[in-house]
């Protein structure tokens, strides 16, 4: 039996594994990834990568790989948001359900974009071994223990060769029916299946005209036989998905939809009794709702449709999954590279589990309106998209300024620079370069302060020394490090003066901020002790006393 050792061992090869190996492997970690498949996925699901989604791909060096594989221009599919009709046939007659809120020039450097992720797995596993991960398909792993140095798995091979790995941290990213939950005992709360459908992946050239070049992110027709079918292709290309629901207490199954049936359920939603329809791929699935109890257990962590799983209105699965991934994987990174504190990677729950709640809550609440029984209190409890994809809050000793506990989801978007939120996008100069301040994040903490503020630069640089964390000063100034490219101030975006700074973390969510020197601050050492706590407990140390840790 082979014995293999690696910093981090990641099960499942779906877009959250390979997004979790990827992030390490750019952050220097290598990672051994198994997964149960024989490849990357070959069907086109989870197609709409969201702004929030992109910025981390752009962080990581790796966005224009992705971006590449968009066919056309799908922006203006996701611009036709959510609409209803009885077919297809009369587009012109369709209601809007939603019309999300999903991006904008002054939000973010980055937009939504489809496509599937039979594509981008494929730049994923190639950027994660390039990185110098180890990425194994056909592998399945067989058994996971741990103990207080360690985790020590045994994987299965595609030929039976069994292969014992010594890892001092696990991911499990393998699905809703995670093998490594069920080994860890972690239970899941929430309201179970909700409903049962079948995506049907099919062909049908005269379906174009049929619409009259409608777009939308999905059109559900409600003269299907039986069911209420939804149909989408945010993915770019053939074929169309189309996605009826079944319902096994009238006796219902996946084998009952024969290519025979779900061509008549086409045709009836399209209007059509003639329309040519091609069926590709079957695919039988529930909508469930269903959270883990924790996202941690020992040194294994959950992310993705392991850690919690909800309908895919609104398409958070995956999304949230990929950021779940980075907020693990900078904090391993970060644990592994010696410069953060234990406590750090106890905010990975802290963090990641209430957004989970939230995202899951927010997807039945997009299910009931869709599906037609949301009441007016159901509808309004709706978030809009952006809040839930860019706008939400993190609540966690990592985030020392934040006020406390809080809704994680507020009503309105509120970028605006408050610890626990992302750090607003501005347009700024670097040394020739136009960037955005997103582009400041990656793997260090970053404090950005004014013209006036240098007191807590020279506070930030003795603290980082004294910690031993890395952390880069900025002065957003006409004649500072970073020059203001945009029509808005940096202090106005930010919530501070030119006297004030704020402390960000790897991953761009604000840590702290001050809106600027008190009023008798003479030297450097009235700010030294607050930014001092504020960059120790960011990084999961205790907080820094008199200068001493």
């Amino acid at each position: 039996m082979e014995h293999l050792t690696t910093p981090v061992l990641v099960v499942g090869g779906g877009p959250v594994g390979l997004s979790t190996a990827m992030f390490l492997g750019r952050h220097g970690v290598p990672t051994l990834l198994v997964e149960k498949r024989d490849a990357t996925s070959l069907l086109p699901r989870a197609p709409g990568l969201q702004a929030r989604t992109m910025e981390l791909f752009r962080a990581a060096g790796v966005h224009e790989e992705v971006r590449a594989l968009e066919m056309g221009d799908s922006h203006p599919y996701f611009e036709g948001g959510i609409i209803r009709t009885s077919t297809f046939a009369r587009i012109d007659e369709a209601v809007t359900l939603e019309a999300p809120s999903l991006d904008g020039p002054r939000i973010s450097p980055e937009r939504v974009m489809g496509c599937g992720q039979d594509r981008y797995e494929k730049v994923l596993v190639a950027k994660a071994r390039e990185a110098g991960c180890d990425v194994r398909f056909a592998t399945r792993l067989t058994s996971l223990e741990q103990d207080a140095d360690g985790v020590t798995a045994v994987v299965r091979d595609r030929d039976g060769t069994r292969h014992t790995v010594r890892a001092l941290y696990a991911v499990g990213a393998d699905g809703a029916g995670s093998f490594v939950r069920r080994t860890l005992g972690v239970e899941r709360h929430g309201r179970g299946t909700v409903f049962n459908a079948l995506s049907i992946y099919f062909r049908a050239p005269a379906l174009e005209a049929v619409l009259k070049g409608r777009k939308f992110i999905l059109c559900y027709a409600t003269a299907a036989r039986g069911t209420l079918m939804s149909l989408s292709r945010l993915h770019g290309c053939d074929p169309w998905l189309a996605t009826p629901l079944y319902f096994p207490d009238r006796g219902e199954t996946p084998e009952d939809f024969t290519d025979e049936r779900c061509v008549d359920i086409i045709r009836t939603a399209a209007g059509v009794d003639d329309l040519d329809v091609e069926i590709a791929w079957k695919v039988p699935w529930q909508g469930a709702q269903l959270v883990a109890e924790r996202f941690r257990t020992g040194r294994v962590f959950l992310a993705g449709d392991a850690a919690h799983v909800h309908p895919p209105a609104g398409g958070f699965g995956a999304n949230t999954g990929i950021h779940d991934a980075h907020n693990l994987a900078w904090k391993l990174a970060a644990t592994l590279h010696g410069w953060a504190g234990p406590a750090l990677l106890d905010t990975y729950d802290a963090e990641r589990r209430l957004v989970g709640e939230a995202m899951a809550e927010q997807a039945m609440i997009r299910n009931r309106i869709r599906h037609g029984y949301a009441d007016d209190a159901t509808r309004a409890a709706m978030v809009d998209d952006i809040i839930i994809t860019l706008g939400y809050r993190y609540h966690s000793t990592a985030v020392p300024g934040s006020p406390g506990a809080g809704p994680v989801l507020s009503p309105d978007l509120d970028l605006t620079g408050a610890p626990g939120t992302r750090a607003p996008h501005l347009w700024l100069d670097h040394d020739g370069r136009r960037i955005s301040t997103v582009d400041l994040f990656w793997d260090r903490y970053v404090l950005l302060t004014g013209a006036h503020g240098r007191p807590w630069a020279d506070a930030a640089r003795q603290a980082a020394e004294r910690l031993g964390v890395p952390l880069t000063v900025h002065t957003v100034a006409d004649d500072g490090t970073l020059r203001p490219a945009g029509d808005r101030p940096w202090t106005e975006a930010f919530g501070v003066t030119d006297s004030g700074a704020v402390l960000v973390r790897p991953d761009a969510f604000v840590a702290w901020r001050t809106p600027g020197l008190p009023d008798d601050a003479d030297t450097a050492d009235d700010p030294a002790g607050a930014l001092s706590d504020a960059l120790a407990r960011a990084a999961g140390h205790t907080a820094l006393v008199g200068g001493t840790r």
